[in-house]
């Protein structure tokens, strides 16, 4: 009997005894024990707090929360906004109020004064504009000098910045291009940027916990200010897999999707990528892992140093995304390359 009892006791102690590794949540969606496992392992690199979400058609095929964050929570998604703005540029070239090779003194007449007037959109969304930029800093938190405005950091960008060399001709990755591009699209709708983002993507794809509101310290960033939720992100992706479609409306045009996985780089030289993507090619707010002969996208990803990593497989069918808490450590390409191949391995093919 003295035993039974010691060894109940013992049970029950143990019991209490939280793992060192991410705690798993039931969760809502579905889930694949091996993929589950084989990601615990991970926990560590990505904060212990993480979301992953696996869609094909539409559908989820495996969605699972690790540790405190859940799928709905909004966090900082950094360089991951890009592609978004990226999307939202082309709901104006769709509705013809602007091309992506229009030039910049069109819209922003200050860059006329200084001699950037010829630089075109998709020289801004491509990281191609050659403005004599800074090494790119994507936490917003870590900006050194503040902006009001994002009007007042663009004209910044003329006034205050040298061209290092015909525009087109060098790639550097970092937050000059999208922003720019982001002030054109406030002077054509007369609207804030973070306003345009709600009303137009926000509202065709559901998306209750995505936005670029300033947080009074900084101005809007539509290369590195987004906040987002993996639900909200992984309906934007679900979109561009299924060629713009989102729950039976055209969200965005196939040939505006086909564009923005498109190689957009050209002949221009490679100054600056980022470390989490070298050796890729870039689309409009995007890089291409993977390309066909004709510089289309066929894997293609927007991760952020720290936060989310999203991407869509068009040859394999899926959209992913590993979402992470803002804060969490720098990550790490191979961590990602890891990952992606053991979602791959178990997902219905």
């Amino acid at each position: 009997m003295r035993n039974l009892l010691q060894t109940a006791f013992l049970a029950a102690g143990l019991s209490f005894i939280v793992p060192l590794s991410a705690q798993v949540k039931p969760g809502k969606g579905p889930d694949i024990p091996a993929l589950t496992e084989g990601l615990q392992k991970y926990a560590k690199d990505l904060g212990n707090d993480f979301v992953v979400i696996v869609q094909k058609d539409g559908k989820d095929v495996y969605r699972k929360e690790f540790g405190e964050l859940k799928a709905t929570m909004q966090e900082p998604i950094g360089a991951a906004s890009q592609w978004l703005t990226a999307a939202l540029v082309m709901t104006f070239v769709e509705e013809g109020k602007l091309s992506l090779d229009d030039k910049l003194g069109d819209y922003l007449p200050i860059y006329q004064s200084y001699s950037k007037g010829y630089i075109t959109l998709r020289q801004c969304l491509s990281h191609t504009t050659t403005i004599e930029t800074d090494p790119p800093v994507f936490r917003t938190a870590l900006k050194k000098k503040k902006f009001d405005t994002l009007e007042d950091e663009v004209n910044s960008f003329a006034k205050d910045r040298n061209m290092k060399g015909k525009q087109g001709t060098q790639f550097y990755y970092g937050n000059i291009g999208p922003n720019i591009a982001g002030r054109v699209l406030e002077v054509i709708a007369k609207k804030p940027f973070d306003r345009l983002m709600r009303d137009r993507l926000g509202k065709a794809l559901g998306l209750r916990r995505t936005n670029f509101m300033s947080d009074g310290i900084y101005s809007e960033s539509p290369s590195a200010g987004g906040k987002s939720s993996a639900d909200d992100y992984i309906k934007f992706l679900s979109m561009l897999l299924n060629k713009g479609m989102y729950n039976g409306k055209q969200v965005l045009s196939e040939n505006s999707v086909n564009e923005i996985l498109k190689m957009q780089t050209a002949n221009a030289q490679i100054v600056y990528a980022s470390p989490l993507s070298q050796g890729n090619a870039y689309g409009l707010g995007c890089w291409l892992q993977e390309k066909d002969e004709q510089g289309n996208g066929i894997l293609v990803n927007c991760p952020g140093i720290s936060g989310t990593w999203p991407w869509i497989h068009k040859g394999k069918g899926y959209a992913a995304i590993v979402f992470t808490k803002g804060e969490s450590p720098d990550q790490k390409r191979m961590i990602f390359e890891e990952i992606r191949e053991l979602i791959e391995q178990h997902i219905p093919q």
